[in-house]
């Protein structure tokens, strides 16, 4: 499969988007941040810079202050595909997201997000 599509996408195209999603089921954009800090080790004023470079996703991941240890215990099905079966580090990071972001809309607990 070819993920040079994820790659080159920018993280300040998709990330209106999350908060657009997490908004429409009645989460909030602060919510969605804790989310990206807790996965990335971005905080606030990090996280404004990816956004305000337009990096790209494989640029956001390799400049992340540090993966959370506990990603190993996001699991589950997005796009067709279960997270802790993908192979490429990148699209697998980004997919993480993808999942944390889905559980946020579905309205699970932020306890139970931030494992």
């Amino acid at each position: 499969m070819d993920h040079t599509r994820i790659y080159r996408m920018s993280f300040a195209g998709v990330y209106p988007l999350y908060i657009q999603k997490a908004e429409k089921k009645g989460r909030s954009k602060d919510e969605v941040d804790a989310v990206i800090y807790w996965l990335t080790g971005y905080d606030a004023a990090s996280l404004q810079e990816q956004i305000r470079r337009k990096t790209d996703f494989e640029t956001f991941f390799a400049e992340a202050p540090r993966l959370n240890p506990n990603v190993s215990k996001i699991t589950g099905v997005i796009c067709g595909y279960r997270v802790e079966e993908i192979e490429d580090a990148v699209v697998q990071k980004v997919r993480f997201l993808d999942k944390l972001i889905d559980e946020l809309a579905r309205g699970r607990t932020m306890d139970k997000i931030l494992r």
